[in-house]
């Protein structure tokens, strides 16, 4: 039931105010600090930030497309938002803005609670990590840009927690970072063979969760000895081969025109012997891919380790949790690149990319905990009704 406030003080706010739910997006945006001089303000942080909220559920994506939106609805925002002069801020308003009056870390941690207060928030048991490096920060003669390590609920889709990758570190020495900062009991921590590290594995299981990691070179020790043990056993003439206690599942799914086989083999074998912290069991999991239009096949192993005991999860179980941490991938990151244009984000003022890095996140989980499928759909149709994204800000959504 929606309940009166008296939102932040906007100098172009009616002064009768309006309604709105306390737990809605707009009221949590109310509470973010303005880092201006309160004189010569036209516009109240949250107007702004609510202008570009809508403009990119609407299909904006760069600021001159968020500016020209805002100034073309400027009369019937103006009513919506009880302003008492309908105006709209220039593109170099927003980027100001974003790139210097509000907190990334601040708009990060009240979205977060946002979405932690919407009903079965945080419930999911699968926590994806993984990073993304903001193609368009890259300047000319540079190999790096902005680069940002964030953890995902797949299950719910909204990011609970992102940091900025320093220029001197990597996601190994931001992860902890992002794990100190969840509650980790009853997760499945998955992440890239990147951050299989004992001191996050650790983190993790002495957190309350377990980890589910894929192995490569970068832990060769650790890839040998788990493909050592899945290799077929060559025996001396005579002699029968060792009693395996191997477990498996298999897949097989036919779309984007290919047909795709996943076998999982699984073993709790190497535990007490492992020299890897809370190792319970190992994994092999085998990729066949075969191309309809031409027959073509491809196929690949990968290798994996978990703190998860076999009852706990079953190979069909692990098989799941693997698939489901590349969704971090194509529901989260390929979203933000191809759908919200985020790599041809040219922002250069202040912490303007990762702002808009982190709205980016805030309108797909807007989007995603919704149950929407298809971004670009869902965006059109707010482009044709933008009150019902209005709704999605001013009302809390169940």
């Amino acid at each position: 039931m929606p309940e009166y406030t008296a939102p932040t003080i906007d100098v172009n706010l009616n002064p009768d105010g309006f309604v709105i739910d306390l737990d809605s997006l707009y009221a949590h945006l109310c509470t973010l600090k303005d880092a201006r001089h309160a004189r010569g303000v036209r516009y109240a942080l949250v107007t702004i930030l609510v202008f570009v909220t809508l403009a990119k559920l609407a299909g904006e994506d760069r600021l001159s497309g968020i500016a020209d939106w805002v100034r073309h609805r400027q009369n019937p925002l103006a009513e919506a938002l009880h302003l008492t002069k309908p105006r709209a801020p220039h593109r170099t308003t927003y980027s100001r803005i974003l790139g210097r009056v509000v907190s990334v870390e601040d708009f990060e941690q009240v979205v977060r609670e946002f979405f932690e207060r919407l009903p079965h928030a945080g419930q999911s048991v699968i926590l994806t990590l993984d990073g993304k490096t903001l193609r368009g920060t890259i300047l000319a003669g540079q190999t790096r840009g902005l680069h940002l390590l964030a953890a995902f609920l797949p299950g719910e889709g909204w990011v609970m927690v992102q940091v900025e990758v320093a220029g001197k570190e990597n996601e190994i020495v931001a992860a902890p970072r992002v794990l100190e900062c969840i509650d980790l009991r009853g997760k499945i921590v998955t992440g890239d063979a990147l951050l299989a590290q004992r001191n996050l594995s650790v983190q993790i299981v002495e957190g309350g969760g377990d980890y589910v990691w894929n192995v490569k070179d970068n832990q060769s020790e650790l890839r040998q000895d788990i493909a050592l043990l899945f290799e077929p056993e060559h025996c001396v003439k005579g002699f029968s081969p060792a009693v395996t206690e191997f477990r498996s599942a298999t897949t097989t799914e036919k779309g984007h025109g290919r047909i795709e086989q996943r076998t999982i083999t699984v073993s709790r074998e190497l535990k007490g012997y492992l020299d890897w912290p809370y190792a319970e069991q190992v994994i092999k999991l085998e990729r066949h891919f075969e191309r309809v239009k031409d027959g073509k096949i491809t196929h690949e192993v990968v290798y994996g380790v978990t703190s998860l005991t076999a009852q706990e999860a079953s190979p069909r179980r692990l098989l799941e949790i693997v698939r489901t941490h590349w969704q971090m991938e194509n529901g989260l990151h390929y979203r933000r690149d191809e759908t919200l244009r985020e790599d041809w984000c040219h922002l250069r003022i202040g912490h303007a990319a990762r702002m808009m890095a982190a709205i980016n996140n805030l309108v797909l989980g807007l989007l995603l905990r919704r149950g929407v499928k298809n971004v670009p759909e869902a965006r059109r149709a707010y482009a044709a009704n933008w009150n019902g994204a209005l709704q999605l800000i001013l009302c809390r959504s169940d």
